[in-house]
Order: C-alpha cells, then sequence, then structure tokens
C-alpha cells in the first residue's frame, strides 16, 4: 500500500461523494433483485456501463489496446475485480441486509494487505501492518458472529460469500499491478467491464434465462443508478481521487460507505442490524486506521 500525500479538501469532498454513491449502491442493487435474478442485475450492470466507459474512452481520443496479453488481463480482472464479487454480493443481498454487506465489503482493504504481502517483496507485513490486519479479522468474525462461523445455514453461507467477494476484490488488486499497471485507468477500467460482460451476460442467460428490458420504472431506476453513478461514473471518480490523494488515502472511502448503506437500508428497507454489528464495523475501522498509519504516527507524536 502506497502512503501518500496529504488530502486537500477538493480529495476530502470526493472521498465523501464517492462514499454516498457506494453507500447507496447497495440500496439500489437490492431493490433490482425484487425483479430480476442476481446474475443478471450483475450482467446490467457491467455491460451498460462498459458501453458508457468505452464511450468516454472514445471521446477522449485515449487509444485501445489491441496486443492479446492486454484483453487476457482484462478478462481475468473482469472475472477477479467484477463477476466474481458482484455475483457473490448480490446473492448474499437476498438473505442477509445491505448494511451488513457493505460492512463485509470494507474487510477488502484488510485481505488486500494480506495478500500482497505474500505476492510482492515490497509490500511486507510490518508489525504495524499485521496489528491492523488481527484486529480487522476480529471486526469481519465479530460482525458474521461466531454462531454463524460455526453453522451452515443460509445465513452463514450467505455471509461467506460476501466475504468470498472480498478475497476476490483483494485478488484483483494483485492481477491489476501484475497486468494492467501501464495502461491508462478508463481503459483499464473499460476494459475490465468487458471481460466481466464476455462472461456474465452468457452466465445469466443459460442460468436465469433471457435478459429482458421490460421491466418495472422502479427497477429500471436501480439498474440507472448501479450502472451509471455507482459504476462508470464511480471508477472515474476514484481514479481521480486517486491522483490527487495517493491509494493509501483513497483507503479511507471504506469506512465511509457502511454508516451510509446501513442508514439506507434501515430507511427504506427497514433493516436493522444486530449490534455485533456495529461492533464489528469498530473493530474493523480500527484495524484500517492502523494499517493506514497516520492515527498511529500522531498518537507517537502525541506522546
Amino acid at each position: 500500500m502506497i502512503q501518500s500525500k496529504d488530502i486537500s479538501p477538493l480529495a476530502w469532498m470526493l472521498m465523501g461523494v464517492l462514499g454516498l454513491i457506494w453507500g447507496g449502491s447497495f440500496l439500489s442493487i437490492r431493490i433490482a433483485l425484487d425483479e430480476i435474478g442476481f446474475l443478471t442485475s450483475v450482467a446490467h450492470r457491467t455491460g451498460w456501463a462498459m458501453c458508457l466507459l468505452w464511450l468516454y474512452v472514445w471521446l477522449r481520443g485515449i487509444p485501445i489496446p489491441r496486443s492479446r496479453e492486454v484483453w487476457i488481463g482484462f478478462l481475468g480482472m473482469g472475472l477477479l475485480n467484477n463477476a466474481i464479487p458482484f455475483s457473490l454480493m448480490a446473492w448474499g443481498q437476498l438473505t442477509i441486509e445491505s448494511g451488513l454487506i457493505s460492512i463485509f465489503n470494507a474487510g477488502t482493504a484488510i485481505f488486500g494487505v494480506v495478500l500482497a504481502s505474500l505476492f510482492f517483496a515490497d509490500e511486507t507485513l510490518s508489525l504495524r501492518k499485521l496489528l491492523g490486519v488481527i484486529i480487522g479479522f476480529c471486526g469481519v468474525a465479530t460482525a458474521i458472529g461466531f454462531r454463524h462461523l460455526m453453522s451452515f445455514d443460509l445465513r452463514s453461507l450467505a455471509q461467506l460469500a460476501i466475504i468470498a467477494g472480498t478475497i476476490s476484490y483483494a485478488f484483483a488488486g494483485i492481477w491489476a499491478r501484475k497486468r494492467l499497471s501501464c495502461l491508462p485507468p478508463e481503459v483499464a477500467a473499460a476494459g475490465m467491464l468487458t471481460g466481466a460482460t464476455i462472461i456474465m451476460l452468457p452466465a445469466a442467460w443459460i442460468i436465469e434465462g433471457p435478459i429482458t428490458l421490460a421491466l418495472a420504472p422502479i427497477t429500471w431506476l436501480a439498474i440507472c443508478y448501479f450502472v451509471v453513478i455507482a459504476t462508470a461514473m464511480a471508477y472515474l471518480l476514484y481514479y481521480r481521487i486517486l491522483a490527487l490523494a495517493g491509494s493509501g488515502n483513497l483507503m479511507l472511502v471504506t469506512l465511509l460507505v457502511p454508516p451510509i448503506a446501513i442508514v439506507l437500508g434501515a430507511v427504506f428497507l427497514g433493516e436493522s442490524l444486530h449490534p455485533r454489528a456495529y461492533l464489528g464495523f469498530g473493530l474493523l475501522a480500527v484495524g484500517l486506521l492502523i494499517l493506514d498509519g497516520r492515527a498511529v504516527d500522531a498518537f507517537r507524536r502525541a506522546k
């Protein structure tokens, strides 16, 4: 993880906007799932967002890569960063609360640090990072609930599916660094969504049937939100913040998403979370702040 420069007021504002956008994505996906299958929802998300981002690339006049190696990279990235995690999390939302999913999703950074230390020599686990990882894992386990860790009912399986999705996100970060780091971010995002769409369209068609456009207005409104705003626009905003604040600072967005998703789930879906979910998020937040490093440095300076 690259520790970066100070966060400017503009970067803080954009991080807040991105947190709001991603926090709202869980609500919009759950609304869409009332009418369409979870695989179909992912096919809509990746397919339409792919078209929007390639249009953006074309309007900007950014060259499109043609090498086979790059497109294999797009396919792998689409599988790891979109097809697998989007599908697992959408399936999980059929059983568990959207706010709880957002808490588990925040654990992506924890798994990312662990996996990066295994694959890259410059990402070794320092004592500080190890402490952050341990506390973060404790937060995830607490949010799941130790009873559910020992059982295999539908709710337990759904929670484990969400965790598997966050691990897939972490592997995607490794894949991107190895295969796509030399590409413009807009092209990488569009190519990734193309790879995901190549996987998801036939999968949704075969398993859930032909994809229809005859949907209720509320479903289309939800689809438009998670396609246009929470995927296409969010990726562009993500890379803008990355340029302004760096990857270390960008990790803080994961702390902004769960509170928003929890509030929206409570207001619009009538969801309520077990107190252990809030305790788990608190532990996870502490772990992420330790990984970030600045809280630890500030404490040392204050002593």
